[in-house]
């Protein structure tokens, strides 16, 4: 059973943990709870913050060897789409920020990204390669709709004739579907679209303020039908939560027109770990301690797994079996399906910001 009442509404994490880097730590104690209580004030208003920063250089080169992108970039730290899962909680502790519920309420943003990116893509020593936009957060969370830094650096990408890959698993994508469609024609876009769910009631408290699965799914299906090739990452699968989906999921996506899947097996490294078994025991009480037990089971005894090759696929019998079903998706659904190489001759002769003539 799912408890979608969860102690504060809209978000995945319960709590903030101790940011590893600070001596001190900050906690909210019963008796000034209750005070509140007695007071008749809020003591949490849960209200997400957009805090500007200014960093030196937006494009981030990748050197984990399984991650699948040799560079990245990322428009906001935190995200306020709330999945409990989230692998990019951990860096929010980098910002002085808890990876709980400061990950999903502290928003840094990034107005400066599209003028950083526009130097970087001129510089006579690069070389395209495909940059990929959320990297570590979705470059389409709710901050977008305001800011639209994502589309002024899709701007940017189809001015220099730059391929680009986008991960995200918000609707807003289709806002720009001009700029896709234009960057499309020349093979300098592919996008993958994250569902890890075929049910809202589990979107629901896994991925709070994420857009709806019936949504993703037409999101996959506009991008397809307008010649931009969708990857959708069924992503992370999570035993008994939704590990009985895989073949579901990989069948409702290639309908749509996805022309590939990837996944990764759930790992809580870091503080994710404390974070996620919080969580679990208050939303999925009757099933918490079976979940936990099966993804221990994935990584060797432990929810922390950093091992390289082993740490997105998982070892052991229930990740054997989570992989041989992907195998069988694949086989099922995509066998005459591939995702397009995206063309990096274009660039060059455009760094000055138009093509040369001779």
């Amino acid at each position: 059973m799912i408890n979608s009442k969860s102690n504060i509404k809209g978000r995945g994490a319960q709590k903030n943990t101790h940011n590893r880097f600070f001596e001190l730590s900050y906690e909210m104690r019963d008796d000034f709870l209750e005070f509140c209580h007695k007071e008749g004030e809020i003591a949490d208003k849960n209200k997400t913050q957009y805090l500007n920063v200014f960093p030196k250089t937006i494009v981030n080169k990748v050197t984990s060897p399984d991650v699948g992108m040799a560079y990245s970039m990322n428009m906001y730290q935190g995200c306020e789409h709330g999945c409990i899962y989230c692998y990019a909680r951990n860096s929010h502790e980098f910002w002085g920020y808890s990876a709980g519920l400061d990950f999903e309420r502290k928003i840094l943003v990034k107005k400066d990204a599209s003028k950083l990116l526009e130097a970087y893509l001129k510089k006579k020593s690069w070389n395209a390669q495909t940059i990929v936009m959320s990297g570590n957060t979705d470059c389409y969370q709710p901050a977008e709709k305001q800011f639209e830094i994502t589309r002024q650096c899709l701007e940017v990408f189809l001015k220099y004739k730059h391929p680009v890959g986008i991960i995200t698993k918000n609707a807003l994508i289709l806002r720009d579907l001009d700029l896709l469609k234009a960057l499309a024609k020349d093979n300098l876009i592919s996008v993958n679209i994250s569902i890890t769910s075929l049910s809202e009631d589990t979107r629901r408290v896994l991925e709070p303020r994420t857009t709806t699965i019936k949504k993703r799914l037409q999101v996959v299906k506009e991008l397809s039908d307008n010649g931009v090739p969708v990857n959708v990452m069924l992503a992370p699968i999570i035993p008994s939560i939704n590990s009985h989906e895989i073949l579901p999921m990989a069948k409702a996506v290639s309908e749509a027109g996805a022309l590939g899947i990837g996944h990764t097996i759930v790992r809580l490294n870091g503080a994710i770990g404390e974070i996620f078994t919080d969580w679990i025991i208050k939303a999925m009480p009757d099933r918490a301690e079976k979940v936990l037990h099966q993804i221990e089971n994935c990584h060797g005894g432990t929810l922390n797994e950093s091992r390289y090759g082993k740490r997105m696929q998982g070892e052991g019998q229930i990740a054997k079996q989570i992989n041989d079903l992907i195998k069988l998706a694949r086989f099922k659904y995509f066998k005459y399906k591939t995702m397009p190489k995206l063309n990096t001759s274009l660039h060059q002769p455009c760094k000055d910001g138009q093509m040369k003539l001779f």
